[in-house]
């Protein structure tokens, strides 16, 4: 069964790049009938929050992306142990007693030879003696992954295509710090074999992660999964931006975005499929491939998701929102008025106009004189807006603007906005008399 995993950090909130990866590993495994996986990293008990745990699930459950399972890393530590165990015992990871500043020094010498800053394997060429008089010395050692430097690293990746890494090119990994927590690296790759993970789909930053954890995947006897590594996203000037790191499901409530305009945009960013307002998630989810995955980096434009928000917005049933609108207002007010919004929030707006009170517009005193014989030719027609307009065009001559126009106005205060056909109405026979005679007077 095809299982994928969403594996954040409670550091803090989901950003807008999380929430992407997040999706489109849900989307991967429910393509094919899958399990979608939250695996909570929270290794790093310092900077770990437990109100960032919630905050994690609860973006989730907002975008409808429910998990078919958790796992929490700090629940599992027995079995990162072990992992290490054997490890060691066959000689692949090492202990290694250089300092933070001591790594650094070698880099900058690295770098100023014109090399890269590649750990050299100093801490392998100690012999056991000096290993206990580092220890002796009250060094405790942190320790790395010994890369098999044999033969290349190679996999298919489902969006880059064909990959290659010389191993001799990269650092063994720090995998254990001096004081026995753990890095990202072995933890990730333990998780992944014992929760059957298939499909790992992650941003473009973790390809050299990738190679590395091949080979961990290989000294623990397990056959890796399916590598796919998407590009990451930029903002709409086209470079990588601190925004997007702080656009967060809370921020974009705040805007009034809806988490179906989320999800259908992010579904397609950055692939050759159009970004469109589809509310059906089927249908995002039977046209996702990665195969319609590009190199280049996806643009993220607020503009684009306002535009996606309110084409979903005007095409939402009335059942969808009806708790969320305001008190009294029915499917024939939510039809009336949501063509005229940009947000959700914009439905109060134009709902007071329908309950009132509205200011009285200023108008001239011949718009005046037509307020208050349309006042009496509603008393007639009742709140039949077109059999009101056509009497007025008749009795006054007025029409286009002049006849519609003063109307408006002395209906709403306003000089557009919903169809009045429709918002007449909504308004009523006697609200309606009442606006235009205080117009007229």
């Amino acid at each position: 069964m095809t299982t994928t995993r969403f594996a954040p950090s409670p550091t803090g909130r989901l950003h807008v790049g999380n929430i992407r990866t997040a999706l489109h590993n849900w989307m991967l495994a429910k393509k094919a009938g899958g399990r979608f996986l939250l695996r909570i990293d929270d290794t790093d008990a310092e900077r770990s929050k437990e109100e960032y745990v919630e905050a994690i699930r609860a973006d989730l459950a907002w975008l409808g992306l429910d998990p078919d399972g958790e796992e929490r890393q700090s629940q599992r530590l027995a079995l990162y142990e072990d992992a290490f165990e054997k490890l060691k015992a066959e000689g692949r990871v090492y202990p290694a007693y250089e300092t933070v500043q001591e790594l650094d020094l070698k880099r900058k010498i690295q770098l100023g030879r014109g090399l890269p800053p590649i750990y050299d394997r100093a801490a392998l060429a100690l012999t056991d003696a000096e290993r206990a008089a580092k220890e002796a010395e009250g060094i405790t050692p942190h320790w790395r992954f010994k890369l098999d430097q044999d033969e290349p690293i190679t996999w298919e990746d489902g969006v880059r295509g064909p990959q290659k890494f010389d191993p001799a090119q990269l650092s063994d990994p720090v995998i254990r710090r001096a004081d026995g927590s753990w890095l990202y690296m072995l933890p990730s790759a333990v998780d992944d074999i014992d929760m059957g993970v298939t499909d790992v789909l992650r941003g473009e930053d973790h390809v050299s992660n990738t190679a590395v954890q091949i080979q961990m995947f290989t000294a623990l006897h397990a056959a890796p999964p399916a590598f796919a590594h998407e590009a990451l996203l930029v903002g709409r000037e086209g470079k990588l931006s601190k925004r997007l790191g702080s656009l967060g499901c809370d921020a974009f409530r705040e805007q009034g975005i809806e988490p179906q305009a989320l999800v259908a945009m992010l579904a397609r960013l950055g692939t050759s499929l159009p970004v469109e307002a589809i509310a059906d998630r089927q249908v995002l989810v039977d046209s996702f491939d990665l195969s319609t995955f590009g190199r280049a980096p996806a643009r993220f434009d607020d503009d684009e998701l306002a535009r996606v928000n309110t084409a979903l917005l005007h095409a939402m049933p009335f059942e969808e929102v009806a708790g969320r609108l305001p008190e009294g207002m029915d499917e024939a007010a939510w039809e009336a008025i949501r063509p005229n919004i940009e947000t959700l929030a914009d439905v109060g707006e134009w709902w007071t106009i329908v309950t009132g009170p509205i200011d009285a517009p200023a108008l001239e005193a011949e718009d005046k004189a037509y307020c208050a014989q349309a006042a009496e030719e509603l008393a007639r027609t009742g709140d039949d807006w077109k059999a009101l307009t056509s009497a007025l065009k008749e009795s006054t001559g007025r029409k286009g603007k002049p006849l519609f126009l003063p109307l408006r106005q002395a209906l709403t205060g306003m000089d557009h906005g919903p169809d009045m056909a429709s918002l007449l109405p909504l308004i009523g026979a006697a609200e309606a008399k009442a606006r235009l005679e205080r117009a007229a007077a």
